[in-house]
């Protein structure tokens, strides 16, 4: 969340530049710029290489984004089960380019939101580990949870087969329960220590197989052993099963589910936003994204995330080259979708971002000036550290290149010409209901929750619990509701009333 000074200089930025989102008059309007709706932009600040990882590096990196008219940095706190910060769930990075005690997190958002920009901090939601020595922490997942640790301690996704290793990664199962509930832990844990404007899930999904349309992860024992319990098949099925896929699809969905609600229950105005994926082309409606590769092989089913609230800002990848027709005509296609988006959940701002790194200069600005006239609510560049394809092919160097770039996104007529705010989610109207349910001898994960209006006794929506029992709905739509399992006929005996603005914590439901 903000603090309160960053939140009024926010406002008295947007009363400057947007006086009809403020309540102000048209003839307020500083140089006769006309009104226009909040558009983010947004830059990802990788850990990869230099960035943020000094106090001189965030220095030059504020200094850049308020060139670049960047409102929102997502900057690289978690990479692989570390933190670029000294007080998280995960332990301090071993990063040696870091300072002893410096910690980077704290110095950003303390330059950043001076500068009036937003810091959200991305964290990668399931790498857990790639190197060969192991990290220097004891309390490190890897050191505790890697491939050496054996039965329910194991914590990382296989594949069929048994191979543990996604390519150079050691990957985090979401169909673990005490993984899912560590990655909770760890967003959570950065958003009660530190100031963040935001959060962002990236590599929210299992990861990348080579068999098209068939999900190839996620046959972690523990994971395994759920499924079977859960839903009563028996054996090890087989990657395509399409049984076997929405349950691990599920997975991925409970685990931003319960981390979004544990986020806003801790500070309701925190933006929870994730880094979604678009492989291949893009659907034609809604009803055409299940076909599609996010959900299809990584389990990524960012669309229901979008349609039942748990996301204030969908940040798609839209990494595609703009020398490549098909490429480019996939980019648009997928901004047109993210745009109509808008019309049905107006909750969540639907973001287009560039891969920079893939693309020249003004192939990059072409693609930033497409998707903000499809409609998107804004746009965003990866990355900082390789503004375009001559700094990712090492013939030229970032500090070459982005003034160039930013010459171009501020020009006259450009995309960024004007300074920006962005003031993160909007949650009037925000109710939202977690619980948690109570088995004998049943597993607690898969059973099906059904909320309804108490006054009405209309449905409003249905979910299922995690694997520790878990439940939660958002942007629920009366102040009344009653919950019930629908498998074991067990309901609450009494309506709840939701309190606006919050998490309202239901009862412990016991199921037989």
């Amino acid at each position: 969340m903000m603090s309160g000074k960053m939140n009024r200089l926010r406002m008295v930025v947007a009363a400057l530049l947007w006086p009809g989102l403020m309540g102000c008059t048209p003839g307020h309007l500083t140089l006769g710029r006309p009104a226009q709706p909040p558009q983010l932009r947004g830059l990802w600040v990788d850990a990869f290489g230099p960035g943020f990882k000094t106090p001189a590096e965030i220095d030059q990196l504020v200094l850049d984004a308020k060139k670049l008219n960047v409102n929102v940095l997502f900057a690289q706190v978690g990479r692989r089960g570390d933190c670029y910060c000294n007080r998280a769930a995960m332990p301090r990075t071993d990063d040696p380019a870091v300072p002893p005690g410096f910690d980077p997190l704290d110095d950003l958002l303390n330059k950043a939101h001076a500068a009036g920009i937003a810091v959200d901090a991305w964290i990668i939601t399931t790498a857990l580990w790639n190197s060969p020595a192991p990290p220097s922490s004891p309390q490190h997942a890897f050191n505790l949870h890697g491939p050496a640790a054996q039965g329910r301690d194991n914590w990382l996704t296989q594949q069929q087969g048994g191979a543990q290793k996604a390519g150079n990664d050691w990957v985090l199962d979401p169909g673990h329960p005490d993984a899912a509930e560590y990655i909770r832990n760890m967003y959570v844990s950065v958003v009660k220590n530190y100031d963040v404007d935001g959060v962002q899930f990236d590599r929210v999904r299992y990861p990348d197989g080579s068999l098209p349309g068939a999900l190839l992860w996620g046959y972690n024992p523990t994971a395994l052993e759920r499924y079977r319990a859960e839903t009563g098949a028996t054996g090890t099925p087989d990657p395509a099963d399409p049984a076997w896929g929405a349950w691990r699809r599920q997975q991925v969905t409970n685990l931003v589910r319960e981390t979004a609600l544990a986020l806003k229950a801790v500070r309701p105005t925190v933006s929870v936003n994730a880094a979604t994926i678009t492989y291949g082309a893009a659907p034609t409606d809604e009803a055409s994204f299940a076909a599609t590769r996010p959900p299809a092989e990584v389990g990524q089913d960012w669309l229901t995330w979008v349609q039942d609230g748990y996301l204030d800002v969908n940040v798609m990848m839209n990494y595609k080259r703009d020398s490549t027709p098909q490429q480019a005509r996939y980019h648009d296609d997928w901004a047109r979708f993210a745009a109509g988006l808008l019309r049905n959940y107006p909750h969540t701002a639907q973001v287009s971002g560039t891969a920079l790194y893939l693309n020249d200069q003004n192939s990059s600005v072409s693609q930033a000036r497409r998707a903000l006239r499809a409609g998107v609510s804004g746009w965003a560049m990866y990355s900082y550290r390789t503004p375009d394809r001559e700094v990712y092919a090492s013939r030229r160097s970032g500090a070459e290149v982005r003034p160039e770039l930013t010459a171009k996104l501020t020009d006259r007529t450009m995309p960024f010409e004007h300074p920006a705010p962005w003031p993160g989610p909007d949650m009037r109207g925000f109710r939202a209901l977690s619980g948690h349910v109570r088995t004998n001898g049943t597993p607690p994960g898969n059973q099906v929750i059904v909320l309804t209006d108490a006054d009405t006794g209309r449905e409003l929506a249905r979910t299922v619990t995690d694997g520790s029992g878990r439940y939660g709905f958002m942007w629920i739509a009366v102040p009344r509701v009653k919950v019930s399992a629908g498998q074991a006929a067990a309901s609450l005996a009494r309506p709840l009333a939701l309190n606006d603005g919050v998490v309202t914590v239901a009862p412990e439901l016991t199921l037989p």
